[in-house]
């Protein structure tokens, strides 16, 4: 025993200070797939620079004075932050079924959440024009609410497309509240939902702000049920990523790609804030 622990010993003293082989290579893998993107994102400011430069032009200039371009901003805004909200809103109640009770089917039920993940986003805007023009999707516009290429269609193809994202990272902070916290506070007389409101939702709250920030940010950049669903009408259902495509159908590619990089921003901003609020925890 005495002789296992001086190796030991001396195995670690041979190799403090050095870095294992396969550390070296898994980094610069890591390092390798981060330089790409950080090339790509390079590339396209240069581009838009040289051609600044050749023109004499702003392509910035040009889509935050264009009159189509302000309001695809502010229609695309507006229903993303209103499908992260309403996302978010299904994802507490959601997550803590999930992760606290057991019910018959939960495992049917899971997969069913998770659905919209593996679907390409455009079967998704496929099967809800396909459903509204059933007898019950008619049934429901007759009632005075417009899908079919109209915003509150947008609105609605964001939210079943981003509330699987939302529902796994609250479920995530969810599973990591010490569950004996909640116990003791049933022990004290709380009810469940005195205990939820009290214990566990001040706990998991950063995970549902990371929850709702994620979903608007993949909301905001939802490219296929928009063109199926909704439409690319301007001034009344284009949003930024029909924008992009706008432009280029048209060999626009300056302004498609000016438009690209203020997504761009946005996307990164919400990756700061989920990867603030979300802190360690694994969403899956």
């Amino acid at each position: 025993m005495a002789r296992d622990k001086k190796n030991v010993l001396r195995h670690r003293t041979r190799t403090a200070g050095r870095r294992p082989l396969f550390d070296f290579g898994a980094i610069g893998i890591l390092i390798l797939y981060a330089g790409f993107i950080a090339l790509l994102l390079a590339a396209a400011m240069l581009y838009l620079g040289a051609e600044m430069r050749e023109t004499g032009e702003s392509y910035f200039t040009e889509i935050f004075s264009s009159a189509d371009i302000r309001h695809a901003a502010w229609l695309t805004l507006w229903t993303s932050l209103l499908s992260s909200v309403l996302a978010v809103g299904f994802a507490v109640p959601g997550a803590y079924a999930l992760s606290r009770t057991s019910i018959p089917g939960r495992s049917i039920l899971d997969m069913l959440v998770d659905t919209p993940i593996i679907l390409p986003n455009i079967v998704v805007g496929v099967v809800l024009l396909v459903f509204f023009r059933t007898a019950i999707g008619q049934g429901v516009q007759s009632l005075g609410m417009q899908f079919v290429y109209a915003p509150a269609g947008i609105v609605l193809a964001q939210f079943i497309c981003v509330s699987p994202y939302a529902v796994r990272t609250v479920k995530s902070a969810l599973d990591s509240v010490d569950t004996r916290l909640e116990d003791v506070s049933r022990t004290l007389g709380w009810s469940q939902g005195q205990v939820f409101l009290r214990v566990t939702l001040p706990m998991i709250r950063n995970g549902i702000v990371a929850g709702g920030v994620i979903a608007w940010a993949l909301g905001m950049g939802l490219y296929g049920p928009m063109m199926v669903f909704a439409g690319t009408t301007r001034q009344k259902t284009e949003v930024l990523p029909t924008s992009v495509y706008l432009e280029l159908s048209v060999g626009r590619i300056g302004t498609a790609l000016a438009i690209t990089m203020v997504m761009v921003l946005f996307a990164l901003t919400a990756l700061f804030l989920f990867k603030k609020f979300a802190g360690g925890r694994s969403v899956w």
